[in-house]
């Protein structure tokens, strides 16, 4: 998905990542004001993404238990396809690497008055441009569903498809106006409202589904998302107003910055497109494969975007804006430092996550979805999909924040041919690998491909920022320690955990107990191993609580 290759930039020596803990001292926002701490902002939406995954995930349980992993599902999943694509491309794209480093650089500059003409301009070319792609697609809608997303799928299912499209192509528009509220917002280091964005989207699916599927069936989830759509704007609009924004529609195409937004937007749009016709491929691949088959893979990624979201979404949202000002301010090494203060907490907390999902995948499957419809052999059939998209968990993670490295410095090309350089390569592994491995064999090109995108970006940045000389080496070895220890301790726990939590070996509420028990002694195998080798993200987490235990004991602790 994602070469702008100028010359390599000026290498002085990069400080050891030891000494970037990821509290960092305020750096001055726009209008010369101190921005919050990484790690607070970070906090905050790490806290909003863990409640909007957990949303997520009741609303995939709603699903699960109406619908099971059956051809209704299959079509509910598959009506997504095109209009995300439509969201992704256009909207997505425009107010996230396009939008953010052109208004951010006006505002950080105190000039308030070209970020606001720019935002107009960009709002409204983008929403005309979706509403009529939105229009041709309606009319489109059959061939592109028989012929293009799930061909394999029974005629009736394919007809629910098309429907649930059609129905669904209100929602880019809506969503888009959510996502250009929050593009605005935190270019000015406003992270609250956007963050919380998802959770109301989240919560309108989940009561359409509680209150209308009896009567609707499964187009009462689809009522949810468009409802949804709406309110995920609505609610940042008490917020955009506090930050004093200023639209009047325009068609003006010299409006300063528009033209660096749509040079940024094309390569952009190049990736969304990438990364979204993936996923029409594995589509299309598993309508081929079982009824079920494309279900159980969404519900396999929704899984999988509980940590992700959590880690490497929250980390990439916060750290954007701060390179993009970074970059346009010419602070090169800072821009490093920011990147170092991301990338460590980032693979300390990925690799135990992926580890975990990995072993206790059936454990968490049956205590997470299987209700209602949700049999076990649904249970069987997504759980094989979890294990390679928990393998490929941290090249998620680095292909979310090495992208934002890139568009934060103006550069949306290397990012893109990344990107369309794995789509031939995900077709051709998808047509080899699903006929021995199922959908599994799906989930691990997905894995692979990105794996493939990670090492290229990387490759790139290393190239162009000097990122070698950081200093790394010893610190990896550390946190290959605490995993392999922590990695002991999940060994032992993850057969019996499997046992205990089968349909009928114990009530559901003592086998999500035991899970949530398992969980937490492999995170504490996992931070006290990594106290033991000395990491210090782990000491930063422990010298709080130790001064505050110590406190309660009415002694002193120095760390």
């Amino acid at each position: 998905m994602r070469a702008s290759f100028r010359s390599p930039l000026s290498r002085p020596k990069v400080p050891s990542p030891n000494t970037y803990p990821l509290q960092m001292e305020p750096v001055p926002g726009p209008g010369g004001t101190a921005r919050p701490a990484l790690a607070r902002s970070a906090g905050i939406i790490a806290v909003a993404f863990v409640a909007s995954r957990v949303l997520g995930l009741v609303r995939e349980v709603i699903v699960a238990y109406y619908f099971g992993t059956g051809g209704v599902s299959d079509a509910y999943v598959a009506a997504f396809r095109v209009p995300d694509l439509l969201f992704l491309v256009i909207m997505a794209g425009s107010f996230g690497s396009a939008f953010v480093p052109v208004f951010a650089g006006f505002m950080g500059r105190g000039d308030e008055e070209r970020a606001w003409r720019l935002a107009s301009a960009v709002i409204t070319w983008s929403t005309l441009s979706v509403a009529v792609l939105a229009s041709i697609i309606f009319l489109a809608a059959e061939p592109i569903v028989r012929r293009l997303v799930v061909p394999g799928l029974e005629p009736e299912f394919q007809q629910i498809t098309i429907n649930l499209m059609r129905l669904l192509l209100l929602s880019p528009m809506l969503l888009g106006l959510g996502i250009a509220a929050k593009g605005i917002l935190e270019a000015q280091d406003r992270y609250v409202l956007p963050a919380l964005a998802p959770l109301v989207y989240n919560l309108s699916i989940i009561l359409g589904g509680i209150f209308l599927v009896p009567s609707f069936g499964i187009y009462a989830l689809g009522i949810g998302v468009v409802v949804g759509a709406a309110a995920h704007f609505a609610i940042q609009v008490p917020e955009l107003l506090k930050s004093g924004i200023r639209f009047s529609p325009t068609l003006d195409r010299s409006i300063d910055g528009l033209g660096t937004v749509w040079r940024l937007l094309l390569p952009r749009v190049l990736g969304q497109a990438a990364f979204q016709i993936n996923f029409i491929v594995v589509t299309f691949f598993a309508s081929s494969v079982s009824e079920g088959a494309s279900a159980a893979m969404n519900f396999a990624w929704q899984l999988l975007m509980l940590p992700h979201g959590v880690l490497a979404l929250s980390i990439s949202t916060v750290i954007f804006p701060t390179m993009s000002r970074l970059y346009d301010q010419g602070r090169i090494e800072e821009l490093r430092t920011t990147f170092f203060q991301a990338v460590r907490p980032l693979v300390y907390l990925t690799i135990p996550a992926s580890i975990g999902l990995l072993a206790f995948r059936l454990p968490i499957i049956r205590v997470t979805l299987r209700f209602g419809s949700f049999d076990e052999s649904s249970v069987r059939l997504v759980a094989a999909p979890v294990a390679f998209f928990a393998m490929g968990l941290i090249f998620y993670a680095f292909v979310e924040v090495l992208t934002r490295v890139f568009y934060a410095m103006r550069d949306t090309r290397t990012p893109v041919i990344a990107g369309l350089s794995t789509i031939a390569l995900n077709i051709l592994l998808c047509g080899l690998l699903v006929g021995p491995l199922g959908i599994a064999g799906l989930a691990l090109s997905l894995s692979l491909t990105t794996a493939i995108e990670g090492a290229i970006l990387a490759a790139v940045l290393i190239w162009r920022l000097g990122f070698r000389d950081a200093g790394l080496g010893f610190w990896s070895y550390r946190v290959v320690l605490a995993a392999l220890v922590m990695g002991g301790f999940v060994a032992a726990l993850a057969g019996p955990l499997e046992v205990v939590t089968r349909v009928g070996a114990a009530p559901a509420p003592t086998g999500a107990l035991l899970l949530a028990l398992a969980i937490g002694i492999a995170a504490a195998a996992y931070g006290l191993a990594s106290l033991i080798v000395g990491l210090p993200e782990a000491e930063r987490v422990a010298a709080p609580l130790a001064n505050r235990a110590a406190k309660l004991l009415g002694t002193s602790h120095r760390p």
